[in-house]
């Protein structure tokens, strides 16, 4: 069951991936009024929230765009950083939306962040150890159940994960309205666009779900 469940969520990742790049396609050929490239939206947006520390910089790569707070740069992809339509703003503001909450102290951010090296330590050993356990369950079985609870952060990481991402569209979308940087049919554009980009971060947090109850499925039933 839980083979069966993992396989459909696999399904409409790859589903919601081609459905992401399609939506991105369309609403890059949609013109923004406000005529601001994804640059200018960035900058417009911290200076508009009082964010002086934060350089917009631009990466390589499609859908790269993300927000270091470490750095305290928005990291924003060429077709991003440099163009003129409702996807460019859309991310581009998403991207600030992070920046803002990490001004603001976001409290899911600031758990999240506290999470990230935890995490990034256990993701070295995990699938080594998971697959160590499994194979020898019958002689070591809280090998398996070590793994498991590190799985089980990486899954807690991805719901953790979630209020971040729709909170942060939802300050881009909220200041964009507000800035009149888009008319209402752009901002739609814009919402859409960024509602299949969130789409994929819940699919990742019931994948990752859909896999820890197959390793304790595995873990629970070693006796059989």
């Amino acid at each position: 069951m839980y083979i069966v469940l993992i396989v459909l969520v696999l399904g409409a990742s790859w589903l919601v991936q081609t459905r992401l790049k399609s939506k991105f396609r369309k609403y890059s050929q949609t013109p923004i009024s406000s005529n601001l490239t994804g640059r200018e939206i960035a900058e417009k947006m911290l200076a508009d929230h009082g964010i002086y520390d934060v350089k917009v910089i631009s990466v390589n790569g499609q859908l790269t765009d993300h927000y270091n707070p470490i750095k305290k740069t928005v990291n924003l992809s060429e077709v991003v950083y440099n163009h003129r339509n409702a996807a460019a703003a859309a991310v581009a503001a998403h991207e600030v939306g992070h920046a803002v909450q990490h001004a603001r102290s976001y409290s899911w951010l600031h758990m999240r962040s506290r999470l990230v090296p935890v995490v990034s330590a256990s993701s070295r050993y995990m699938q080594w150890i998971l697959l160590v356990g499994i194979l020898t369950i019958q002689v070591f079985p809280y090998l398996l159940l070590a793994g498991i609870v590190m799985f089980a952060l990486t899954t807690l990481f991805s719901f953790i994960t979630l209020p971040v991402e729709f909170d942060a569209s939802n300050r881009a979308l909220l200041w964009m309205e507000e800035r009149n940087i888009a008319r209402q049919d752009e901002l739609e554009d814009s919402k859409d666009a960024l509602k299949w980009a969130a789409m994929t971060y819940v699919l990742a947090a019931v994948s990752s779900l859909a896999t820890l109850l197959y390793y304790i499925s595995i873990f629970m039933g070693r006796r059989n």
